[in-house]
C-alpha cells in the first residue's frame, strides 16, 4: 500500500523521534520503596543509638566514673562501626544511577547530613577519649600520692607509738596523726595506779587457778604469806596473794634505779617521764623482746623470780626450764608469763611516772594491826556497820604521797563483818 509521500515523511519523523527518547533502565533495588525506607529506618535508630551513647558518655563525667565513662565509651564505638557498615552497605548494593531523581537527591543530602553529623561525634568521641587518658594518668598519680602519704602516716604513727606520743584516739580517727599532749599531773598517776592495781588482780586470777591445778593447800598458803589473819569470808583469802605480789613488785619504789643496776639511769625528770611515753602503748612482749639487754626486761627476771617460788614453778610446770629460761634472760611465750609481764608493765610504767614529778612521789606502806585511817587507809572490802572499829589485817596496795594529796593504802581490815 502507497502512502503519499509527506504522510510518509511524518511517520518517519515520528518513529526517530522515539528512538532518540529512550524511557530510563529502572534499578529494582535502588528504586524499591519498602527496602529503602528499611534502611533509612535503621539509619536513623543507629543515630539514635549514637545520640544515647553520647549523652552516657557525657554523664559518665560528672561524677568522674572511669568504669561507666568505659563502657559508654565501647558503646559509641560499636555505634560508630554499625553506620560505617550501614554506609558500605549501601554502597555496594547501590550504585550511583545515571538519572538521579529530586527524591533521591534529597534523600542523598539527608545521608550526607547524617555522615556529617557522624563525622563531628567521632572528633568528639576522640576528644573525650583523650580527656579520659589524661584523667587516669592523673588517677594514677594522685594514687601514687595516697599510698605514698599513706607509707609516711604509717610510719609517723610508729615512731609517735615506740615514743608514746600516739593516743588511741588518734589511732582509730581519720585525722593525721598529731602530737596529742600528755600532762603530767595528779590524774595520770592515779589513772596509772588504778591500772597497776586491777594488773596485780588480774595476775592473781592465774597464779592462784595454776596452785589449785597443782593441788596447792590455798588456805595454808595464804596463812603463810600473813599468818593469824581472820578473814570474813574464805573468798577473800584472795587478798593474800594479791597482797604477796604487791610486796614483791615494789621492792625498791623510791629509789630511782629501782634497785636494778642500770647502764644508762635516766638523770632528769625528763627522761623518766619519756620512758613511761615509750613504753604507755608498746606490747610488753615486744618491748622486751625487741630489746633483750634493756632495763625494764633486766626487771622483769628479778621480779618473776621473787613472786614465783622455786617449788611453785616446779609444781606448775613439772620442771624448772621455764624459770630457768628466764634466769638466763629469756622471754617465754607462755600464757602465764605474758600475764606477768602485764603486770610487769604497769609497775615500771608507775615507777617511772612517779619519779617524773618533781618533787617525786613517794610510797608509803601500812603495818599488821594499826588502826584504820579513813586519811591513809582504804578497805578492799566495805563494812556492815561503817562505825564499825577495825585495824589492818594486811596491806594489798601501798599509798602514796603526791605534792600536798595522799592515795590511801589498800588494806583488808581484821575482826569485821564485810558486806561482801
Amino acid at each position: 500500500m502507497q502512502f503519499p509521500s509527506g504522510v510518509k515523511d511524518n511517520q518517519l519523523r515520528d518513529s526517530s523521534i522515539q528512538k532518540v527518547h529512550p524511557q530510563p533502565m529502572e534499578e529494582a533495588n535502588y528504586q524499591n520503596p519498602e527496602a529503602m525506607e528499611t534502611f533509612i529506618s535503621r539509619i536513623f535508630s543507629n543515630i539514635s543509638a549514637l545520640k544515647t551513647a553520647y549523652i552516657q558518655l557525657q554523664a559518665a563525667h560528672t561524677p568522674y566514673d572511669p568504669e561507666k565513662i568505659q563502657a559508654a565509651d565501647k558503646l559509641v564505638v560499636s555505634e560508630l562501626k554499625n553506620l560505617s557498615e550501614l554506609k558500605h552497605f549501601y554502597r555496594e548494593h547501590n550504585p550511583k544511577p545515571i538519572c538521579v531523581s529530586p527524591q533521591d537527591s534529597r534523600l542523598a543530602a539527608e545521608i550526607q547530613e547524617q555522615q556529617n553529623l557522624l563525622r563531628t561525634y567521632e572528633v568528639m568521641v576522640k576528644k573525650f577519649q583523650s580527656e579520659i587518658q589524661n584523667k587516669d594518668s592523673e588517677i594514677l598519680q594522685m594514687e601514687q600520692q595516697i599510698q605514698d602519704a599513706n607509707q609516711k602516716k604509717v610510719k609517723l604513727e610508729k615512731n609517735l607509738k615506740l615514743r608514746g606520743l600516739l593516743t588511741e584516739e588518734s589511732e582509730g580517727s581519720g585525722s593525721e596523726p598529731g602530737l596529742p599532749q600528755v600532762e603530767l599531773n595528779f590524774d595520770l598517776f592515779k589513772l596509772a595506779l588504778e591500772d597497776a592495781s586491777r594488773a596485780v588482780h588480774d595476775f592473781s586470777k592465774p597464779l592462784i587457778n595454776m596452785m589449785k591445778a597443782a593441788e596447792w593447800d590455798l588456805d595454808a598458803a595464804a596463812n603463810a604469806i600473813e599468818p593469824g589473819v581472820t578473814y570474813a569470808k574464805r573468798a577473800h583469802k584472795k587478798y593474800a596473794f594479791e597482797s604477796h605480789i604487791c610486796q614483791k613488785m615494789f621492792i625498791g619504789f623510791q629509789d630511782e634505779s629501782f634497785s636494778l643496776v642500770q647502764d644508762n639511769p635516766p638523770e632528769t625528770k625528763e627522761g623518766f617521764f619519756q620512758q613511761y611515753l615509750s613504753l604507755r602503748n608498746a606490747d610488753p612482749l615486744d618491748a622486751v623482746c625487741s630489746s633483750t639487754d634493756s632495763s625494764f626486761g633486766k626487771f622483769c627476771h628479778i621480779k618473776y623470780i621473787l613472786i614465783v617460788h622455786e617449788k611453785m614453778e616446779g609444781s606448775f610446770f613439772g620442771n624448772l626450764d621455764h624459770r630457768n629460761f628466764i634466769a638466763m634472760g629469756g622471754h617465754p611465750r607462755t600464757a602465764f608469763y605474758q600475764a606477768f609481764l602485764k603486770l610487769a608493765k604497769s609497775i615500771w610504767l608507775l615507777h617511772r611516772l612517779a619519779h617524773s614529778f618533781d618533787p617525786s612521789v613517794k610510797v608509803f606502806q601500812v603495818k599488821r594491826d594499826e588502826n584504820y585511817s579513813e586519811i591513809y587507809m582504804e578497805s578492799v572490802v566495805k563494812f556492815k556497820d561503817e562505825n564499825q572499829k577495825s585495824k589492818v589485817g594486811l596491806m594489798v596496795m601501798p599509798g602514796f604521797w603526791i605534792g600536798g594529796s595522799v592515795i590511801p593504802s589498800k588494806i583488808y581490815p581484821t575482826a569485821i563483818q564485810a558486806t561482801e
